[in-house]
């Protein structure tokens, strides 16, 4: 069947005009006087429930810089080496570099006119190293790894990127005491007068 280019044309022109003409109708009036409706809202919408204090803990997990937070346990790299090789290498390279999920051990690669910002050059405190491997890794399984593990994973990497001996002990007394090579890069910032930024 063969369509004349002026009947489409003339179809398209017509669809517009509906269009704008059901725009100045409904949606114009709207635009210039808002009109909010608040008698309408219910104060509970009858979903979900309050957080026990269990879940809530559970939750609860922030390692701050100074090292609060930090469990018990205790990691070595040797063997943060084999649980990154089965649980990490995927995501982020043999040996933490390159991967899909980009590069945590600092390298050398020519091609790239900055360098790639790793754990190494650009994390300010050892221990946001093991808060963000607790909470967010691995990315399919987040929070399924043990206290123990995790400590392992982050001597492993904190080894890996020259930071720490490879028979160093990472545990609650030491992770806070390692310090990052980029923490001198960050800057507090104290202006006053003007908006908080965080």
């Amino acid at each position: 069947m063969n369509v004349h280019p002026y009947s489409v044309w003339l179809a398209g022109v017509f669809a517009l005009l509906t269009l704008d003409s059901c725009f100045q109708a409904n949606g114009q009036d709207h635009l210039s006087h808002p009109v909010v409706i608040t008698d309408t809202l219910p104060t509970r919408f009858g979903i979900g429930r309050l957080a026990t204090a269990a879940e809530i803990a559970r939750l609860d997990i922030d390692v701050r810089p100074n090292g609060k937070g930090l469990p018990a346990g205790q990691g070595n790299s040797a063997t943060g080496k084999q649980i990154f090789a089965t649980k990490c290498a995927a995501c982020h390279g043999t040996g933490g570099v390159g991967g899909p999920n980009g590069s945590l051990v600092t390298s050398t690669n020519p091609d790239r006119k900055r360098p790639e910002k790793t754990i190494g050059n650009y994390w300010p405190y050892a221990t946001t190293v093991f808060d963000y491997i607790r909470r967010a890794m691995p990315f399919s399984q987040p929070g399924s790894l043990t206290n123990e593990e995790v400590y392992h994973l982050t001597a492993y990497l904190l080894q890996a990127n020259g930071i720490i001996d490879e028979k160093a002990v990472i545990n609650a007394q030491t992770l806070p005491r390692v310090v990052m090579p980029a923490q001198k890069l960050f800057v507090p910032d104290n202006r006053k007068g003007g908006p908080e930024i965080k």
